[in-house]
């Protein structure tokens, strides 16, 4: 299978995300997954379904083209292939997709929680709440339960009018998070930094059970110094 070409490079950029996940604490045994996309191809690397990392090498990744074939190698890919083949067809500029279970994140996605935006973190990170889908209908499980886990996602940035690559992340009611960026490696960076979001947004709520979203002109202001068209952040 592919022996006309090895995307050896889209494979090591899928695997060292993916080894990035127990790294930074977001999952344990093989509750988790990330994909690479070469969009000029029309293919991503993504985990094999059920391996452990610690035995995880880049010649396990699985090579899929945006029609669900695998195009390389002979592991089983992900079970959740078909959320992300979904989502790199209704997301134009993403290049890397991360799914994890982690601790906080998952538990406002069963709490089926939107998450404020209680602090500049979260501002700096995503422009708005970070959005919890509907929980999956029982016809959507039947007819295709990834796939439409994918359209869970793509209907909410639609419905919300929410820009996904200015809110790189959402939470599926009773699953989890999925979060994106232009590159696998930027993906996992959201998966962290969204669990640490949902940390601090649970705490808040422990402390004052009240508390308010922060103003709408410090959410704008802290959004544009880092991701607008005058941003200041950082090194040129």
């Amino acid at each position: 299978m592919g022996k006309q070409r090895s995307y050896k490079s889209l494979r090591e950029e899928a695997f060292e995300a993916n080894m990035e996940i127990p790294q930074r604490g977001l999952a344990i045994y093989t509750w988790g997954n990330v994909s690479a996309f070469d969009r000029k191809a029309a293919v991503f690397a993504i985990k094999p379904s059920g391996i452990s990392y610690d035995v995880l090498t880049a010649d396990d990744m699985v090579v899929v083209d945006l029609e669900g074939t695998a195009v390389w190698g002979d592991r089983r890919p992900s079970s959740d292939t078909e959320t992300h083949r979904f989502l790199y067809r209704a997301f134009q500029g993403i290049g890397g997709i991360t799914h994890t279970h982690s601790t906080y994140a998952t538990a406002w996605a069963q709490a089926g929680k939107d998450v404020p935006v209680f602090g500049t973190t979260h501002a700096d990170l995503g422009f708005g709440e970070i959005p919890c889908t509907a929980y999956i209908s029982e016809e959507a499980v039947n007819s295709g339960y990834e796939r439409e886990t994918g359209s869970l996602i793509a209907r909410i940035f639609k419905t919300l009018e929410k820009d996904p690559l200015h809110l790189p992340m959402a939470l599926v009611a009773g699953h989890g998070p999925f979060t994106w960026g232009v590159n696998a490696g930027q993906s996992v960076y959201h998966a962290a930094a969204l669990e640490e979001i949902c940390k601090m947004a649970f705490f808040t709520l422990q402390i004052n059970p009240d508390a308010s979203p922060i103003p709408p002109y410090i959410i704008n202001k802290h959004w544009e110094r880092k991701h607008g068209p005058n941003a200041y952040y950082g090194q040129k």
